[in-house]
């Protein structure tokens, strides 16, 4: 079965996540005087009195959002009344300032005016819906998640604005909080009829579904830590993501395929009226990825190439190392392009960009910040320096970008983006032999403990660690202790107590989250859940993904001795694959057949859709005659037996 990652975001939730995440029994331990100090150094040294962002974060608001979304059953979705705590002003010892200010601007949610026939639905979802009325229908930009948050907040424009019909849809690019909510604004059957238009740059189909399979149930138990997914909301909790609150627990993810797939870099089509020149810009913020200008009305959209914010070089639930460099250089072709040309930028999280002046500043600025990652990164290890020691060196940015809220390590960090950089040019290895074959991090752990004079000891080092505020040499301390004895319930909250206090001080919303979700599972074990499965996404699945997937699932240890040959026929589409399981190793060949294959299965798409949806299995359709088999069929038996099935419960912060 395909399991979901996220996206993009990360899809880091699954049904009942939020209301389980507010009944937690775990209550996250106050402030230490250390953090209280450094937390209150943060009021001293970043202008929080600057309210420019509060003024466009709520300009143009026609009617707000507060409430809340259900799902068909009645569950609650999606909820903004979990984050009413952070309506006080004054930010809680436990959350840096500099957070709690973002947390705040990104609750400010509802219907938006950005200008003349466009409009925003912000504070639905992860990211924003955005609505260009043109001269018969609606353009919507970005669907959102799921069905429900993309429905809910159509509806509340048609309360405000004309009901015209939806007549295009434009996903800027590959990630899920941008497209998995299409069938909540059209209907399929429109689309198919010629009465809606799908636009999305090219490779976005193979993009959206990609990225998600091969190492899906890992990313997925991982952006559980980076949304914080599970974790209470609130002053000791959850409180943002740095480019929107969360994402919704639970819902409906669809896909609909595009009808105009973009592939040259800047393509102009009038839809409705509206002239858009598209700017491809594949492999800046995701594989597949584009800009969008709107001449007519000065306006540019910069999808997620954009955030009042640092992005992610390498998102902390995994992903390909995106280039910087790249980055960098889109960010400069799109000023030189609309800059002088541009009143307004908007994006597809947070909130919009005014005036020409600001608008050219902010590119240029962002630009910079990429380039001097990059570059920066670059510099240091040809001086031989290492990944850890680029990321302690790299506390700044250089000049006037340092002081701008825009380039504030809310989302990306400089640190994390740094050995992101480092991996995309030389890997994971530092190129000291100590590091070649290290031992596993049980195995480590055991001989620091014994080496550091026992638990007893290292506990005790732990604690005068935390007394002197050094956290970071804390966690590491614990971490060894937890890995060496699990079941040290002092070691376990004495480790929950440090990653508590660093997640306290952070300013990046990720960095946070991850430190609670750490300290909440040390405290309270992992939950036992399933991932989360779209039809439209298994559906769009293609053969060859499928047997791709099927590699990266069999246990090669199993499959040694049972070598065998199985062709694939897939009867409604004429493709033909020939599988090869030869020294435990799965491969395949696509338009072949083998000449003597062991056994030949012959299925429909639909077919092998309605398995990996579980709607049947596969004795009941080689039953009912949906599956035929030539020759020996006990040896697709014998394959299917050697699959492993993956679950995102895995341990992380102890063995």
């Amino acid at each position: 079965m395909l399991r979901m990652g996220i996206l993009a975001v990360v899809l880091a939730s699954v049904v009942g996540t939020a209301a389980a995440a507010e009944s937690s029994p775990t209550q996250g331990k106050p402030a230490s005087s250390a953090t209280v100090e450094k937390n209150a150094a943060v009021l001293k040294h970043l202008p929080l009195d600057d309210r420019g962002d509060y003024e466009s974060a709520t300009r143009g608001l026609i009617a707000p959002f507060k409430g809340e979304i259900k799902d068909v059953a009645g569950n609650t979705i999606w909820s903004l009344r979990s984050y009413e705590f952070l309506q006080a002003e004054q930010s809680p010892d436990t959350v840096n300032p500099s957070l709690w200010r973002i947390a705040k601007l990104n609750t400010i949610a509802g219907l938006f005016r950005v200008t003349e026939r466009v409009y925003q639905m912000r504070g639905f979802d992860l990211a924003n819906m955005t609505i260009i009325e043109g001269d018969t229908g609606l353009i919507v930009i970005d669907p959102l998640t799921v069905m429900e948050t993309s429905r809910a907040a159509l509806d509340l424009y048609y309360q405000h604005r004309p009901r015209k019909p939806v007549v295009a849809v434009i996903h800027t690019h590959s990630h899920i909080d941008h497209f998995g909510g299409v069938r909540g604004v059209v209907d399929e059957a429109d689309v198919k009829a010629g009465k809606v238009a799908i636009y999305a740059p090219g490779g976005f189909m193979q993009e959206t579904v990609s990225e998600n399979v091969f190492a899906g149930n890992a990313m997925f138990r991982r952006a559980q830590y980076q949304s914080a997914a599970l974790t209470p909301r609130g002053e000791r909790g959850q409180v943002d993501t740095g480019f929107g609150k969360t994402v919704p627990a639970g819902g409906t993810i669809s896909l609909i395929a595009p009808t105009v797939e973009l592939k040259q870099n800047y393509e102009t089509h009038r839809i409705d009226g509206i002239e858009i020149e598209f700017q491809l810009t594949q492999g800046a913020e995701a594989p597949a990825d584009m800009n969008i200008y709107l001449p007519q009305l000065r306006a540019l959209c910069m999808a997620d190439n954009l955030l009042p914010a640092m992005h992610n070089i390498l998102t902390p639930r995994g992903a390909e190392v995106r280039d910087a460099k790249a980055w960098s250089r889109y960010l400069d072709e799109t000023l030189v392009r609309y800059g002088e040309k541009t009143d307004v930028l908007f994006a597809q999280h947070n909130w919009p960009t005014w005036g020409g002046e600001h608008v050219r500043t902010l590119l240029a600025d962002q630009r910079d910040m990429y380039a001097f990652v990059n570059d920066r990164t670059l510099h240091l290890l040809n001086l031989g320096m290492t990944p850890t020691e680029i990321a302690e060196a790299m506390q700044r940015l250089p000049g006037e970008l340092e002081n701008k809220w825009y380039t504030r390590g809310y989302y990306g960090t400089l640190s994390f983006n740094a050995r992101a950089v480092y991996q995309r040019y030389l890997g994971f290895y530092d190129a000291n032999p100590a590091n070649l074959d290290p031992l596993t991090p049980v195995e480590a752990g055991k001989r620091y403990v014994e080496a550091l004079g026992g638990s007893a000891k290292v506990l005790e080092l732990i604690r005068g660690a935390m007394e002197k505020g050094d956290y970071r040499w804390a966690v590491q301390l614990g971490n060894h202790l937890v890995f060496a004895e699990p079941e040290n319930a002092k070691a376990r909250e004495a480790q929950a107590e440090a990653l508590e206090q660093l997640g306290y001080q952070s300013e990046s919303a990720l960095w946070r989250n991850m430190y609670l979700t750490g300290a909440m599972e040390l405290r309270n074990g992992v939950r036992q859940q399933s991932g989360r499965s779209s039809a439209d996404l298994i559906k769009a699945l293609e053969p060859g993904m499928f047997f791709d997937f099927m590699a990266v699932r069999l246990d090669s240890e199993k499959a040694q001795g049972h070598d065998m040959t199985i062709n694939w026929i897939f009867s409604d589409r004429q493709e033909s694959f020939a599988l090869t399981l030869r020294n435990g190793v799965l491969t395949y060949r696509d338009n072949s057949r083998h000449a003597n294959a062991d056994a030949t299965v012959t299925l429909t798409k639909a077919t092998l859709d309605r398995i990996g949806l579980r709607q049947i299995d596969l004795p009941t359709a080689l039953k009912q005659g949906d599956i035929r088999i030539e020759g020996d069929g006990r040896k697709l038996s014998e394959l299917m037996g050697m699959l492993a099935t993956f679950t995102p419960s895995f341990n992380i912060i102890a063995p």
